[in-house]
């Protein structure tokens, strides 16, 4: 029987034929693999791996020190599940400080195959020995990935995916993600299937690959990661999210002493920084009761005994809402909805004399600097990014009595460097568009954000 094709069809086969003979693996390269793998937590002696494959399987990772390329070293395998997304955690362990491993990954005893670097890097001993480390971050929020059908009519909400290959092009050390990561719709926020099936879907673009294996990736989240668009602690189903959270993201911990909610802490070379939940805990924004929580107790306590102990020149709050904005109305989420306890903890970080507080956040849909200025103290600076592909909101139509600078009223994202030496680091915020092209910045010195003394 003889077939016809189309002349572009048969064009097609060909050229399909030829790639399959001289490169017989790049059809079935990342076959197995849903999305990733993603490069965690990143610590001395560990480093955190996450991948999700598309049916059940069993992992592993070999890797070795790109100083002794011979010498590798495998993960025990491990076999991803249904119930969990098939996913997997696999943790790096006994590696050497301040070294870079490349990896590989074996689905199935089979070599899966990627046209881009796959790294991970430990943390420097620099401690009692030299300066600190310089390095760099990415920061940002609102990530919106469209699916046509379960997206509402009209224009899609989300574009310019591009933004994430020129954060992988500037070369942070670790991104940190911001909150809204993913975006769970009505289709989804009801059901354990729904919930797992749409933080898939983001994690899936084909873009955001490259940038997952060979950077490090921290993550906090906010309402649209959480449940529905502005949810709280009522949220039925927030048991749900949060374990999906967990098996998504690879950060040190979950919770207050593995308690409830996400909030968790890390370090990187002489910055701390502090993880911290703004949902679980919190009591519904119209809740008329002047000592409603946005954090709570709990939280507040555990973030001020580790800032009081904490010896970093900089000590980085990342929080899904704005801290310091004080404008409200129109379903602007700021903690000034939550003003006494906003108060409570502002004059608990003045009380104690804690030195070098900065605090990051997403939500707004758009990017600004806002300085709170304190008589007798240092000023305050909250830095908020967003949006990196979600949906973009004229800040610069709202008077935000504190941004110094502009408003980004555009798809964008933050790479923050610290440098200098030891007691006169340095803090370079500087945003960038899709295309990776700078915007605006702002630096800040440690020594600008210390408590003033007589004599000084």
């Amino acid at each position: 029987m003889n077939i016809l094709y189309p002349k572009k069809t048969f064009s097609i086969l060909i050229l399909l034929s030829v790639l399959f003979l001289t490169h017989p693996d790049i059809l079935t390269a990342q076959s197995l693999i849903q999305s990733g793998p993603m490069v965690g937590y990143s610590a001395m002696r560990e480093v955190g791996l996450w991948i999700q494959t598309k049916s059940e399987a069993d992992l592993m990772i070999k890797y070795w020190n790109i100083k002794e390329p011979q010498k590798k070293f495998s993960t025990s395998s491990f076999k991803t599940e249904k119930n969990k997304a098939y996913t997997a955690k696999l943790i790096i362990e006994n590696l050497e400080p301040g070294q870079i491993y490349n990896y590989e990954v074996y689905v199935d005893n089979k070599k899966e195959s990627f046209n881009y670097e796959l790294k991970f890097q430990t943390q420097k001993l620099w401690q009692w020995r030299e300066d600190p480390p310089e390095f760099s971050f990415v920061a940002g929020s609102c990530f919106y990935v469209n699916e046509e059908i379960y997206d509402r009519p009209g224009k899609p909400y989300g574009s310019d995916y591009q933004i994430v290959e020129s954060i992988y092009k500037s070369k942070p050390d670790f991104m940190l993600w911001l909150g809204d990561n993913y975006y769970l719709r009505e289709v989804d926020w009801d059901s354990w299937s729904g919930i797992l099936r749409r933080i898939t879907h983001t994690r899936s673009l084909p873009e955001l690959q490259p940038l997952l294996g060979s950077v490090h990736h921290y993550a906090i989240w906010d309402d649209h990661d959480f449940g529905p668009n502005n949810s709280d602690r009522g949220y039925w189903n927030k048991t749900k999210t949060l374990e999906a959270f967990k098996l998504f993201w690879v950060n040190p911990s979950f919770g207050i002493d593995e308690g409830e909610g996400i909030t968790t802490f890390f370090e990187w070379a002489d910055v701390d920084f502090f993880l911290m939940d703004d949902r679980f805990f919190r009591a519904p924004n119209n809740l008329n009761d002047e000592n409603k929580p946005m954090l709570g107790d709990k939280q507040i306590q555990w973030l001020i005994d580790n800032l009081a102990s904490s010896q970093a020149p900089f000590k980085i709050i990342a929080i899904g809402g704005q801290v310091l904005n004080p404008v409200t109305g129109r379903g602007i989420e700021t903690y000034e909805l939550f003003r006494k306890e906003k108060n409570r903890l502002l004059e608990l970080i003045d009380k104690n004399k804690i030195e070098g507080v900065i605090f990051l956040s997403g939500d707004r849909h758009h990017s600004e600097v806002s300085k709170l200025e304190r008589e007798n103290s240092y000023p305050l600076y909250d830095i908020t990014i967003s949006s990196l592909t979600a949906g973009v909101s004229q800040g610069s139509n709202e008077e935000n009595p504190f941004r110094i600078g502009q408003s980004i009223d555009q798809h964008n994202f933050a790479r923050i460097t610290i440098r200098g030496p030891r007691k006169n680091r340095e803090l370079e915020c500087n945003f960038y568009d899709v295309n990776g092209d700078f915007i605006s910045g702002i630096k800040i010195n440690e020594n600008d954000l210390k408590y003033k003394t007589e004599g000084k």
